[in-house]
């Protein structure tokens, strides 16, 4: 395989980099919060905006690769999603096993050393499932769904349908990229994994760029 350093991950095209502090996010929460039918569904929308800044932010902390989200109001309500890609190494002289994929990406408590969002000290979350599918180009990869509560920060934490999908570099025996992505929108769990499958499968190297003056 040719040498890569570059990826490609297409995401629909309602969706933008991740940055909800933008216009086009501050008149989607204004159509959402005309569409609400009292003074609790205003909250519960206000504080689904507040989630998406913090899944911003600590993406940002994390030193994600790509990040883009969505916040989209449909007639039966309000969307959000987000997917990132994360690059992941394992420590020498360890494999990529389930409990060391885990320790890199559960989110250690807000409190915690670092802050919120970051990996390596939080709990495995029940429910995880393990899998494997196939991306074209690529091949087969692992591939972990379920239920996650992330602590953005001390006093938010919030319930999000996830989907890591593990991809390996190519010519590198412990470096990976995760594609992952996730939503709070837990009613919406089949069409959710549906949606994020077909983004992931989006995924695929592209060749390095060749030194310039070659």
């Amino acid at each position: 395989m040719a040498p890569v350093d570059r990826f490609v991950l297409d995401v629909p095209d309602s969706w933008a980099d991740l940055d909800i502090s933008g216009d086009a996010l501050a008149e989607t929460r204004a159509a959402a919060l005309a569409m609400a039918g009292g003074a609790r569904e205003q909250a519960a929308i206000n504080d689904m905006f507040r989630q998406a800044r913090e899944i911003s932010r600590a993406a940002r902390r994390r030193g994600a690769l790509f990040a883009a989200g969505t916040a989209t109001m449909f007639d039966d309500g309000l969307f959000l999603g987000y997917t990132m890609v994360f690059a992941v190494s394992v420590p020498p002289g360890r494999e990529l096993t389930l409990p060391v994929l885990t320790a890199q990406l559960s989110p250690a408590p807000a409190s915690g050393p670092g802050g919120a969002g970051e990996p390596g000290a939080g709990k495995a979350p029940a429910g995880r499932t393990v899998s494997t599918v196939t991306l074209p180009g690529i091949g087969e990869v692992a591939r972990i769904t379920g239920t996650e509560e992330a602590s953005l920060t001390t006093e938010v934490s919030v319930r999000m349908l996830t989907m890591h999908t593990v991809v390996p570099m190519p010519e590198s025996e412990r470096d990976y990229l995760i594609i992952t992505c996730a939503s709070p929108n837990l009613p919406l769990e089949a069409e959710v994994y549906e949606l994020f499958d077909a983004i992931s499968g989006t995924f695929r190297f592209l060749p390095a760029k060749a030194p310039s003056g070659t």
